[in-house]
């Protein structure tokens, strides 16, 4: 039986496309930030999830290949998803809420901490729409003092 589309679905169509990327990134609190370009295809699959595939250069890491799905759980009300990179053997299990004005989407994980070796942390990455044709995300880390620390950016342009 086919699940009925939701307009949370149908939002998620928005990333669907060729983009080209351009990533700041801190490695480290006394290190400049560093910088990286990329590309990433997204497609849909029936309406429900998007698959996105990217390729591009990550600090420390070289070229990386990555890919992202996302959907809407409507029994859990929450958007929902994965991500993956060829750069760790680490799967990334993202849930998630769009705010009020339909442009931003946050999505919350737990993973292995880039700083102390075998703690786990929670991360959030935000995805805002600027327009149709530009988003950013941003990625931040929950810190020991209970604050939101931002560690990367990146800013999306649609191609045509």
């Amino acid at each position: 039986m086919k699940p009925e589309l939701q307009s949370e679905h149908q939002w998620l169509q928005k990333l669907v496309g060729e983009w080209t990327y351009e990533t700041e990134a801190k490695m480290g609190p006394d290190q400049p930030p560093e910088k990286s370009t990329g590309t990433e295809s997204v497609r849909s699959l029936d309406g429900l999830w998007i698959l996105g595939e990217g390729q591009g250069e990550m600090p420390g890491c070289g070229t990386v290949t990555t890919l992202v799905t996302l959907g809407y759980d409507p029994q859990k009300e929450l958007y929902v998803g994965t991500w993956i990179g060829s750069m760790m053997t680490y799967l990334w299990v993202y849930n998630g809420e769009l705010d009020s004005t339909k442009r931003v989407l946050t999505l919350t994980t737990e993973g292995p901490s880039m700083a102390d070796d075998g703690k786990m942390v929670t991360y959030k990455d935000v995805i805002e729409f600027k327009s149709d044709d530009h988003r950013v995300l941003t990625s931040h880390v929950l810190g020991d003092d209970g604050q939101w620390q931002g560690f990367m950016t990146a800013n999306y342009w649609r191609q045509p």
